[in-house]
């Protein structure tokens, strides 16, 4: 009797493995892949007050990702992608040992070197509403994004937990514990600029395709990471609620709130109104009076706010917004945004001043989509102008008055290639940095080219 019973105990097991194997096996025989090949051409002419400061540099680059995702076993799925940057036809990539500022640096890795890596590796698990995923991946989120605006996008380890139980409500919880800058990121070299602008305090130029520390790729010193909590709530016909917290473990803490609304009347005609509010402050070892954190003292608010109206295939838009200034906090009362988190109304392509201490901002947008003349095409301009405080903490608080942004993007779909799509972008940086040597200015063009598949 115990024989038979440790025989069909055996059966069993080996019955339940071959069931598990074949559900294995389909798991990755149903699995998906994705991609996207892209090259990317940029030119900046530079004009400044010295031969240091009036640069013409460009680069061409190709690349982009090549991702597989398993079909889901149970709810289970796995997922991985491999991110590359070629340069192409470059200059001398390096004059002694500082890069070529010949070379625009936005599309490389350090050094202006070509580079490729693992940039997501994650499990997912679905149950029901709640979704688990763990793991090297890609985040959007305001204050934490993949701001993708050269070749490669910033990438995140995180554990992110969501769910949709509570009708139009998804609530989030999540922890970020490592952070890979992508490659826009190098146009900076850390301090207020960088800061301000979504990147490292102490060290932007090395860090492309590296996992390292949520703590020590912002301000050098490890951390234990970033906890993120959220609420968005869509429940009302043409509004969206969404409520922000990053807490940084000795560093900031970060609430984001913004309020989306729009309708339309039977002529067509479509107003859309939001505002945006952000609030940090330090906490932890951060907060004491001898602390050594490069951003000890953080105390700044953000407020913006857009008006708009879409009419027919036009869209129209101002928006405005206000920095608070404190000369006893850190940068000056500047929003700090080290992990590309840049959610501001009023950034430019290029020039994301809107969060310096004290700077009050207004842009001006408008686009239209071709499409009623069989084309799949979308043109947009824009022009963006920063009133800069003497506190801002990166032009010369002397020479501190105006900075100005002006722009247009150019979006074509081709019919004939079915995923392809090209891009024509422009921006023309005026008084992007005053000092009382003078100021610089720059004219920037980008080709873009994008498939997916």
């Amino acid at each position: 009797m115990r024989h038979t019973v440790r025989l069909s105990l055996l059966a069993s097991v080996m019955v339940l493995s071959a069931s598990a194997a074949d559900d294995l096996a389909g798991m990755f025989k149903e699995g998906k892949a994705s991609g996207q090949i892209r090259a990317f051409y940029i030119d900046r002419d530079y004009s400044g007050y010295s031969d240091a400061t009036s640069v013409h540099r460009n680069a061409t680059a190709i690349g982009g990702y090549l991702k597989y995702e398993t079909g889901a076993w149970n709810g289970l799925n796995l997922g991985a992608a491999f991110y590359t940057s070629n340069g192409l036809f470059l200059k001398s990539k390096k004059v002694g040992t500082a890069d070529n500022p010949e070379v625009d640096p936005t599309l490389l890795g350090k050094d202006n070197e070509s580079l490729t890596y693992l940039g997501e590796a994650y499990l997912q698990y679905k149950n029901g509403n709640t979704t688990f995923k763990g793991g090297r991946q890609k985040l959007d989120t305001p204050m934490a994004g993949s701001d993708d605006a050269r070749m490669l996008p910033n990438l995140f380890e995180a554990y992110v937990l969501s769910n949709t139980d509570i009708k139009d409500t998804t609530l989030i919880a999540a922890h970020v514990t490592k952070f890979a800058q992508g490659t826009f990121g190098r146009v900076y070299n850390g301090g207020v600029l960088s800061v301000t602008s979504g990147y490292s305090l102490v060290d932007s130029k090395t860090h492309v395709g590296e996992f390292v520390d949520m703590g020590t790729y912002a301000i050098g010193e490890n951390t234990g990471g970033v906890s993120v909590a959220a609420a968005i709530y869509s429940g009302i016909p043409g509004l969206k609620l969404q409520l922000w917290d990053y807490y940084a473990q000795d560093i900031l803490n970060a609430l984001y709130a913004e309020a989306n609304y729009g309708w339309s009347y039977a002529s067509g005609v479509a107003p859309y109104v939001g505002v945006q509010w952000i609030n940090e402050r330090d906490i932890g070892s951060n907060g004491v009076a001898n602390s050594t954190n490069k951003l000890a003292n953080i105390d700044s608010d953000f407020i913006g706010a857009k008006v708009g109206v879409k009419v027919a295939n036009f869209d129209l838009s101002v928006a405005a917004s206000h920095n608070t200034k404190n000369s006893d906090a850190a940068i000056n009362g500047g929003t700090i945004s080290p992990w590309g988190g840049m959610p501001a109304y009023t950034q430019g392509m290029v020039t994301r001043h809107q969060f310096m201490a004290g700077t009050d901002t207004w842009k001006a947008a408008a686009s239209y989509d071709w499409k009623d003349y069989g084309v799949n095409l979308n043109t947009g301009v824009y022009y963006v102008e920063y009133d800069m405080d003497p506190l801002n903490g990166y032009s010369n608080a002397a020479a501190s008055d105006e900075s100005s942004e002006s722009g247009f993007d150019i979006i074509y779909n081709p019919q004939a290639v079915k995923n392809l799509q090209l891009r024509l972008r422009a921006n023309y940086a005026r008084d992007f940095q005053e000092t009382t040597a003078g100021d610089v200015s720059w004219d920037e063009y980008r080709v873009i080219a994008n498939y997916n598949f």
